[in-house]
């Protein structure tokens, strides 16, 4: 063999070398090095200023606890505060005045996954999600089924989960004609009437040409459905425990006045939260409707996976949902394996709950829509004693 052939040879397998090493190192992150856990974590992260629950999480997991019982801690702390009526029994009545609840939690080591939706009866709804993680081979439970199961296993039940507030919200929305409402294209006129409605007649209905379907569609406006600064949703929490290992999840009673029946995005993985020890983890907010159209926290994680920061991650994330959806609210909290993280949001302005080692308890920060980030945290932001 010539010596030319032997040089192309050496080429072809230094360049095929080169080439896998490039596409191995971008899919295999390598572990957090020991030191720089130790520094950095644990780390409790959390939609919104709920503090309470940042400091029932941080007390597990600072205690050695895992990520997933420090994450049924925090999101139970504020299933028991009712956070701001968005999270636990007592708030956003659908229809009928009924207040039902969504859960998830999934473990960012085996990727294991257990929801809960629509549930009635129960409180208690991250252990509900919890118990379908741990005791089934299943991802999500849902409706009358869900509430059977978790009493069986040994959730306290059935249990009404209306209180004075909610059934006030539910009597008010009634008396004015149910303002706001989530339906369309029904008679009678949902704008001004609280039905009950059908689908028009086949005869009274005008369909458009296919060339004038996009306009035709109404725009959907996440603020006329009645989310909005004063209707959060959902507490959506993160936790790395000191050897960097993942939990997330969530726990909301949904949007008022939905109809009933209804689950949005809190308990849809990848949609409200998502986590992957190799990568992080993201927590979202906001108008579920839409956003479970777009599994933000899925795509946040995988886009810091290829190598974007948090804040690049979460910027992007409601970028591609403002696209397509201008009116939209909502918002993400990213944070990378390391403990670096950011926010972003949109229509709204957003604030979410730090607790991490170094600190000497939570810290609020503030996002803007588009012009803040962590590397510029808002002048508002406080530190809770």
């Amino acid at each position: 063999m010539s010596s030319a052939v032997h040089v192309l040879l050496v080429i072809i397998i230094v360049k095929s070398t080169i080439c896998l090493a490039s596409f191995s190192s971008e899919l295999v992150p390598s572990q957090v090095p020991e030191e720089e856990g130790n520094k950095n974590f644990p780390i409790v992260i959390s939609t919104w200023p709920f503090v309470e629950a940042v400091r029932a999480a941080w007390q597990v997991v600072d205690g050695g606890g895992s990520p997933l019982d420090a994450v049924v801690a925090g999101c139970s702390a504020c299933e028991s505060l009712r956070c701001d009526g968005s999270v636990g029994y007592g708030g956003s009545p659908d229809e009928n005045g009924e207040t039902t609840l969504d859960a998830m939690i999934m473990d960012g080591t085996t990727m294991d996954v257990g929801a809960v939706g629509s549930l009635r009866y129960v409180r208690d709804a991250i252990r509900a999600a919890r118990l379908v993680m741990d005791h089934t081979e299943h991802t999500l439970l849902v409706g009358d089924q869900a509430s059977e199961f978790a009493i069986s296993m040994g959730l306290s039940g059935p249990a009404n989960l209306s209180t004075d507030d909610s059934m006030d919200i539910w009597s008010t929305w009634r008396a004015t004609k149910c303002q706001p409402n989530f339906w369309r294209s029904v008679v009678p006129e949902a704008t001004s009437s609280c039905g009950p409605y059908e689908i028009q007649s086949q005869q009274d209905r005008q369909f458009p040409r296919i060339q004038d379907y996009a306009e035709w569609r109404p725009v959907r406006r996440s603020s006329q459905k009645g989310f909005g600064y004063k209707n959060h949703d959902t507490i959506s929490m993160a936790v790395i425990s000191r050897i960097g290992r993942i939990a997330v999840g969530t726990s909301t009673n949904g949007a008022t006045h939905k109809i009933p029946g209804r689950v949005g995005d809190g308990p849809i993985v990848g949609a409200s939260a998502y986590a992957d020890d190799d990568v992080g983890a993201c927590g979202a907010t906001g108008d579920g409707d839409i956003m479970m159209r777009f599994l933000p926290c899925y795509q946040v994680v995988e886009s810091m996976r290829r190598g974007q920061s948090p804040e690049e991650a979460a910027t992007d994330a409601i970028a591609r949902m403002k696209t397509k959806f201008p009116s939209f609210v909502g918002a993400v909290f990213a944070v990378d394996r390391h403990g670096n993280h950011s926010g972003a949001c949109y229509g709204w302005v957003f604030q979410y709950t730090v607790r991490s080692s170094g600190m000497d308890g939570p810290e609020i920060f503030t996002i803007r829509p588009q012009d803040e980030s962590l590397k510029r945290p808002y002048p508002g932001r406080r530190t809770p004693s």
